[in-house]
């Protein structure tokens, strides 16, 4: 009987001890002078449980102050000391870590967490972990360099890079860039700033960089050196356009007919080779036209000329007397041996309307005189 009464409050206290929430914080945390400190503290959600109520206080002498208070109205920061400086963590669930920004000497002290639950039967549960803060003038660490490009430290010409030093120590932090000459020649510098920017990068900048970092504690600190290289865009184009890609084929072809074509970085610029000569279809089409303006004028003066000698009128013969009959006949028998398509048919249609004219003129001139007057009829 008395061990299963034992192992029943083992049981009760299993499920007391496991069924509430639990903080969870480190017993010390140290942060750096004129830095800035996280300092943790989390749980676990339980289901039934709901958060009510989260207090930061700090050892103040014998009775500890309020510097942070979380209720249903919002944040409340309480201290005006911290205002600016301080914030609760308040995106994920169970975690209401201490952010605490701009260090000073007499930040140190003992911090408390304390959180208020809500159980399922409306009680309320408070936990609390107390943490130690320590602030050290920390000295600063060897620097590290990095790039924010993907391409690492081989980069195109032409693309905008930046180099960055970053030590960790108490601020403030003082940087600067060098770079490394040749033949044991002290190193230059080029920059007073965290952030080296290339802005574009030049094949120029290619070589070796290394940056210096000093705090107002301990030593300068060096990094180590890093060779950035810049490569020419328009070679690795040149490269790539010279690759093999020579085709075999049964007919040759005249050099002198032949064209090179050279791209020259990003102009893409296409040149003839000195010494070439034309291809044979452009030679071929130049005295084809050649040929056909020379016909044409050819013909123009060949229709000018024929123009110009003027026929006798349609009706008149060589004597000078004709009837209507016969200039018919002479009409007809120019209209189908036209000399040149435009201007014939613009001739034959003036003679036609004149032939027309003058002969309605003489048959009126018939009609209106007499006959035996002893008129001859002349057409020219």
């Amino acid at each position: 009987m008395g061990l299963l009464l034992g192992l029943l409050l083992l049981g009760h206290l299993t499920v007391v001890t496991y069924g509430l929430p639990i903080l969870e914080a480190p017993e010390s945390v140290t942060g750096p002078w004129k830095g800035d400190v996280n300092i943790p503290c989390t749980y676990s959600p339980l289901q039934g449980y709901t958060q009510v109520l989260v207090k930061w206080l700090v050892q103040r002498g014998s009775d500890p102050v309020t510097i942070f208070l979380r209720d249903s109205s919002g944040d409340h920061i309480q201290q005006a000391k911290y205002r600016g400086r301080l914030h609760v963590n308040h995106g994920v669930p169970g975690d209401v870590s201490l952010q605490l920004n701009t260090l000073e000497m007499d930040d140190r002290s003992h911090y408390m967490c304390e959180v208020t639950w809500h159980n399922p039967d409306g009680n309320q549960v408070v936990r609390d972990k107390i943490i130690e803060l320590r602030v050290q003038k920390l000295s600063v660490s060897k620097p590290t360099v990095t790039t924010g490009s993907g391409y690492g430290f081989t980069v195109p010409q032409g693309m905008r890079i930046s180099l960055q030093c970053q030590a960790r120590g108490s601020p403030p932090i003082s940087y600067v860039w060098y770079k490394e000459q040749i033949n044991n020649q002290e190193p230059i510098k080029v920059a007073a700033l965290s952030t080296l920017l290339f802005k574009p990068a030049v094949v120029a900048n290619s070589g070796s960089y290394f940056c210096t970092a000093k705090g107002r504690v301990g030593s300068e600190q060096r990094s180590d050196i890093v060779k950035l290289v810049v490569k020419d865009s328009s070679k690795i184009l040149k490269t790539k356009t010279e690759a093999p890609t020579t085709m075999q084929s049964p007919l040759e072809v005249n050099p002198s007919w032949s064209w090179t074509t050279e791209v020259d970085g990003y102009l893409g610029e296409t040149s003839a080779g000195s010494g070439k000569g034309l291809p044979m279809f452009a030679i071929i089409l130049i005295i084809s036209l050649c040929c056909m303006v020379v016909f044409t004028m050819a013909s123009i003066m060949l229709c000018r000329k024929t123009s110009q000698q003027a026929q006798p009128p349609y009706g008149c013969s060589r004597s000078g007397t004709q009837t209507w009959p016969q200039a018919l006949f002479t009409i007809a028998k120019t209209w189908k041996q036209p000399k040149c398509p435009s201007t014939d048919a613009w001739i034959k249609k003036m003679w036609y309307m004149y032939t027309m004219e003058y002969y309605s003129a003489i048959k009126k001139m018939k009609f209106s005189h007499s006959q035996p007057h002893g008129w001859t009829l002349r057409a020219c």
